[in-house]
């Protein structure tokens, strides 16, 4: 029977359901309005309350920035002593003007947190083992590996040295009260954007958190190591293919110091322990565990030219830190001018000071110096309470830290770390970072735990007006170690391979250590008139690119993993340049020549046998053949070039490495290069798990028709060209792409000046051409102003990209009516 609307009255009794339908009714829409108030006043859907975040009075909306907002204001504070204006410029850059020298680091704290407060708070959260407070369980290894790797600690340790120091106490006091008297000034309706999606508020900020966020780089700069992948490869190869795996010393370096310098006499001599050979050296048939760590990409290119090499007559110093592309960026540029000093540069939002920059005088720059100093010891204790452990024949005591990790939505938990006189147990049953746990106990030794000052440096630096300043300076880095570089209106030019690193014996730290035995501690620091330095050399320049800081003739021990490539081509390029401008300089930097695949793109063609290629890879080798070597965003040739390399890595070392444990180290790059180059024979050529005898002719083919497969593939999808390919995008924080700046066109890579990857590279390009009225030039990818809504969050990123620079601009207070000051902040004391 159909039913319609005149049969449901045949068969039911409207009057009689009216008043039931009207309670069902009444039943639902209570229910839907019920769900809604719970959804938009709790965390069901979202960290936040979605009401709260929709509130057209308190919610994101308020986080819309107008095109022309207005940064004018005048403010009254308490903590300042004296008046300062800011002039804000077309960039949104501040030129901060005080009276009194603590007021400039107030109003600095004051304006990092304005533009910035989130990110600043996320990175100290981060770096104390503490974002599970605010994203959950999600975060909790990352808290406890942080927490176990001691980064309170070293924070603490760090901040008892730096307040000791009147002047840095006084800078980091003032910097934080300026964060503070802006956390003060907040309502729901102008937090942060992140602050209302994540649902929390932020907490003030105190001088341990600039020590803090001090640590969080030095863990991004002086925490990578590969002990425990050593550790395996040593137990797992015999040794003469570990020797050949993983060589101290490379024929082709190009060291920060050139070749040929002689040094002296080593006022220290680190003895090699007598059981070295039977319980270091020797292989053992337990491997060690996996465990996260930081990126070993981190790294970056300065060099510094004299007067003698450029047009001008006078120095040009350049630099670009190679760091993770983030929004916000990791820099905020800013001037500071008081009667002591007056600087240009980027700062880190966090902490006081120009990190990398200038000032009337001099300039300034840094690179990763890439020294191990974080080695493992393997703990024996007492028993299950861990309460001693054995040491140079006797138990000693151990302490604990008790770690409070809040975790939101669920209750806190108590991690229980061990503290010995290495340092604390990172990784045991409890914890084994990516891991479960770890079936050993394993202690750290980390530079970075021991108490320095590292803000007095940047203090100094950025007062600094010749060589001796700049040398008394960076005498006060200890972690993480950088080559610092120096330019000078007086025509000197320097650099330095400076911080403390211990004076190790030949293997010290490459692989885990015995914790029982005294004579395996780091026995001594290598003196500080020790560090190799090159002071107005006679080739007319200065450079690093985190290669090696020095030849075999240093006499100490340096460690084996360092990338070569760059600091090749940055020395071949200064060597030929001479009458050079700044915008030679801007093109270097920018510049992607691929020094790499010139030393390795022969082995493919004079081992090429087309006879042994499909038709699809004799296409893809006659592109690899036809290359440029050039990196550059539209070139094919470089995408053939990459997979035709791992292609030839993973087939040449196949069989050795088929059964090894993990993890486990690969040979380096420029290893695999020069083993091909010296011997096609190379004893890793022939597959010992096949009958036939593999030549290098047969890795060759078969890594050119693997390349052939995947450049079909790209070719089908339109992204073969490297840019493309290689596909770099700068993300926010958070990950998200709506907040994130995706498929940003430019080329570079690895072992390239340009060395722009997926989500790394140039951080901040400077260049500063010291003549008597100077002339700087630099760009970052990202903006002033971490606000997504705001015009001023990402503007850099096009300009950086395309490999343009914008002018600095070190302001005098008479240039107060140009045309660049867009807005004025005034300030002055409550």
């Amino acid at each position: 029977m159909r039913f319609n609307a005149e049969n449901y009255g045949k068969y039911f009794n409207f009057g009689i359901l009216r008043p039931l339908m009207r309670i069902v009714f009444f039943i639902l829409t209570s229910a839907v309005t019920i769900a809604l108030c719970i959804i938009l006043n709790s965390k069901v859907l979202l960290p936040a309350p979605l009401g709260r975040l929709l509130s057209p009075q308190e919610g994101i909306w308020q986080n819309a920035e107008p095109v022309k907002e207005d940064f004018n204001a005048s403010l009254s504070l308490k903590g300042l002593t004296g008046k300062v204006t800011v002039y804000l410029d077309d960039r949104l850059v501040p030129h901060v003007f005080a009276e009194q020298e603590n007021d400039a680091y107030f109003v600095q704290g004051y304006l990092h947190a304005k533009f910035r407060l989130w990110q600043m708070e996320l990175q100290t959260l981060a770096a104390a083992g503490r974002a599970s407070e605010v994203v959950g369980d999600i975060a909790l290894n990352h808290d406890r590996e942080f927490r176990r790797l001691g980064m309170v600690f070293a924070a603490e340790n760090s901040l008892k040295e730096m307040e000791k120091d009147e002047r840095v106490k006084g800078e980091c006091d003032a910097y934080t009260s300026g964060v503070n008297a802006y956390i003060e000034s907040l309502t729901r309706a102008n937090l942060p954007l992140e602050y209302k999606l994540l649902g929390y508020y932020p907490e003030k900020w105190s001088n341990l958190k600039s020590a803090l966020f001090l640590k969080y780089m030095s863990y991004d700069l002086a925490s990578h190591e590969e002990d425990f992948e050593m550790t395996n490869a040593k137990n797992y190869f015999s040794p003469e293919q570990f020797k050949a795996l993983f060589p101290t010393y490379h024929d082709s370096i190009d060291p920060i110091i050139p070749k040929g310098t002689v040094y002296q006499a080593p006022k220290v001599h680190p003895q090699t322990p007598a059981t070295a050979d039977s319980l270091y050296f020797a292989r053992d048939t337990i491997s060690a565990e996996e465990y996260s760590k930081a990126d070993k990409a981190n790294g970056s290119n300065n060099w510094a030219v004299s007067g003698t090499k450029t047009a001008s007559g006078y120095p040009i110093l350049c630099n670009d830190p190679h760091l993770g592309l983030n929004l916000p960026s990791l820099w905020y540029e800013i001037q500071l001018s008081t009667p002591a000093f007056n600087a240009y540069g980027v700062s880190f939002p966090g902490a006081p000071g120009v990190v990398i920059g200038y000032n009337d005088s001099c300039a300034f720059g840094f690179t990763n110096g890439g020294r191990d100093v974080r080695d493992y010891y393997e703990v024996k204790f007492k028993d299950e309470s861990r309460k001693e452990y054995w040491f140079d024949s006797s138990w000693l005591p151990t302490t604990f830290r008790y770690e409070r990790i809040k975790i939101a939505g669920k209750p806190d938990m108590i991690d229980t770390v061990a503290y010995t006189i290495f340092g604390p147990v990172m990784y045991d049953k409890s914890f084994g970072g990516k891991r479960t746990s770890s079936t050993k106990n394993y202690a750290v030794r980390w530079k970075a735990h021991d108490a320095s000052d590292e803000l007095l440096m940047f203090y100094l630096l950025n007062r600094a007006h010749n060589y001796n300043d700049y040398t008394n300076a960076v005498l006060n880095l200890h972690t993480p170690g950088q080559n610092v570089v120096f330019a000078d209106k007086a025509g000197e030019i320097a650099l330095r391979t400076q911080g403390e690193f211990p004076a190790k014996w030949k293997g010290q730290g490459d692989f885990i250590m015995p914790g029982t035995d005294s004579s395996y501690m780091w026995q001594a620091m290598i003196p500080m008139d020790e560090t190799p330095f090159q002071y107005n050399p006679e080739r007319g320049f200065v450079s690093s690119a985190n290669q090696f800081p020095a030849d075999t003739v240093y006499p100490y021990y340096l460690g084996r993993d360092y990338p070569l490539a760059r600091g090749i081509i940055i020395n071949r390029k200064l060597h030929e340049l001479n009458n050079i401008t700044v915008e030679d300089m801007q093109g270097m930097q920018t510049d992607n020549y691929n020094i790499f695949a010139e030393m390795v793109v022969p082995i493919f063609i004079n081992h090429l046998n087309e006879s042994l290629l499909s038709p699809q890879a004799k296409k893809y080798a006659g592109e690899l053949k036809a290359w440029d070597k050039r990196n550059d965003f539209s070139s094919r040739g470089a995408t053939v070039f990459y997979f035709a390399w791992q292609h030839l890595r993973d087939t040449l070392y196949v069989d050795e490495y088929k059964n090894a444990p993990q993890p486990i180290s690969y040979p380096l790059d420029f290893t695999v290069m020069e083993s091909l180059l010296r011997d096609s024979a190379y004893s890793f050529i022939d597959n010992i798990n096949t009958p036939q005898k593999e030549t290098l002719e047969d890795l060759v083919a078969a890594a050119l028709n693997a390349t052939a497969l995947d450049c079909e593939k790209l070719d089908e999808t339109g992204t073969m060209d490297w840019g493309n390919f290689k596909d770099t995008k700068i993300t926010h924080l958070l990950k998200l792409d709506a907040l994130s700046r995706l498929h940003v066109p430019i080329g570079g890579g690895e072992h390239i000046i340009n060395a722009t990857k997926t989500t790394h590279g140039p951080s901040w390009r400077m260049i500063v051409s010291l003549e008597p009225q100077t002339k700087a030039f630099g760009v970052y990818p990202g903006g002033q102003n971490g606000n997504p809504g705001s015009f001023f969050y990402d503007n850099f990123i096009d300009q950086w990209a395309a490999g343009k620079y914008y002018p600095l601009w070190l302001m005098k207070k008479e240039e107060a009516k140009d045309k660049r000051i867009k807005w004025v902040m005034n300030f002055s004391n409550s």
